[in-house]
């Protein structure tokens, strides 16, 4: 074997050695080292309590590990008794905030019954005048169930009871068989709507407004038998007069139509004569000023005048004629005026 092999030989031997042995001390003093943990903590004390009313002194021994051990125990009770009524104190605040949420939540839900029982309330109201309207009109009303209702409200009866889940409250039902009730009442007002507005139309062509725009106007003659204010004789009165006390008030067209006469006579004065639909005529007479022509199309509500103290007349007035054919009308059935006024 060469020289050199055999020097590596020793050296690692030598090397092995120390590593041993520098293990074993490491060991050793670690060993050591909690060997003298141990005989601190194992040295005995003896605690005394002496009592001041007592001659017998109590005492009693213990080692260090075991006080200590107690201390540390002591320690984690007391640290945890104070997380934990913390914890307590926590919970506790949190649970009185949730009772007061549900009192106010059982305070809305009473007020909420209560606008519940005043919504069918209302809708019993509107159920009887809908149906007096539709019967009136001729317009099929809306199907019922004469079923009674699971629930409690007055009016629950009123309408068709539809099965609900299991849970519900007798509210929610009301509610759910308002709602399908009046889905159901949607069809018979549009048709009230449709025919308002046929209506609406039919206004427009018959002299069914006042004809005098200033509203502080009196009657200062009536149709029918009068006395003349002029030559003081009986005579039939052929239209109604409309005095506001003064000339200049605007004189409106009853109804829509077109101009047919716009002239002066001795007895009339300034006057104008409209032909409407229905073979309907009106006269507007005495005026003051004229502001549509012959042949002009108006419509109803339009200022056509004004009134005044033209013809034969005693004082400022409008008055007023409705025609339907030849037959002269007593105006006050078209518009809705008091003659006392």
């Amino acid at each position: 074997m060469p020289k050199t092999q055999k020097a590596f030989k020793k050296i690692e031997k030598r090397f092995a050695s120390n590593v041993s042995r520098g293990f074993g001390s490491f060991f050793k003093s670690i060993g050591l080292f909690f060997v003298k943990i141990i005989k601190v903590f194992d040295n005995k004390l003896t605690i005394m309590i002496v009592p001041h009313s007592q001659t017998k002194v109590i005492n009693f021994q213990t080692n260090i590990f075991a006080l200590s051990l107690s201390a540390i125990l002591l320690v984690g009770v007391t640290f945890s008794f104070f997380y934990y009524n913390k914890k307590s104190l926590s919970v506790n605040k949190e649970i009185s905030s949730l009772l007061e949420q549900n009192r106010e939540t059982l305070a809305s839900l009473d007020e909420l019954r209560d606008e519940n029982a005043n919504l069918f309330q209302a809708a019993k109201r509107f159920q009887v005048s809908l149906s007096q309207s539709l019967s009136l009109l001729g317009i099929a009303q809306v199907e019922q169930n004469n079923q009674s209702s699971v629930s409690n409200s007055d009016l629950a009866s009123l309408f068709s009871t539809k099965n609900v889940s299991n849970g519900s409250s007798p509210e929610l039902v009301d509610i759910r068989e308002l709602t399908s009730y009046l889905e159901g009442a949607v069809e018979p007002i549009e048709q009230i709507g449709k025919m308002l507005k046929t209506q609406q139309d039919l206004f427009t062509e018959i002299p069914s407004i006042c004809p005098v725009k200033n509203p502080n106007y009196h009657i200062s003659m009536a149709f029918g038998p009068n006395i003349h204010p002029i030559d003081g004789n009986w005579y039939i009165h052929k239209g109604l007069d409309f005095s506001t006390w003064r000339s200049g008030d605007a004189v409106l067209s009853t109804a829509s139509g077109q101009v047919v006469t716009v002239t002066f006579d001795s007895s009339f004065g300034n006057y104008i004569i409209i032909k409407h639909n229905h073979g309907m005529y009106t006269r507007y007479a005495h005026l003051n000023s004229v502001r549509v022509k012959k042949g002009q199309t108006v419509e109803q509500g339009e200022v056509i005048g004004t009134i005044g103290n033209t013809g034969k007349s005693t004082g400022p007035h409008l008055h007023y004629e409705v025609h339907i054919g030849s037959d002269v009308v007593d105006p006050a059935k078209y518009i809705n005026i008091e003659l006392a006024k």
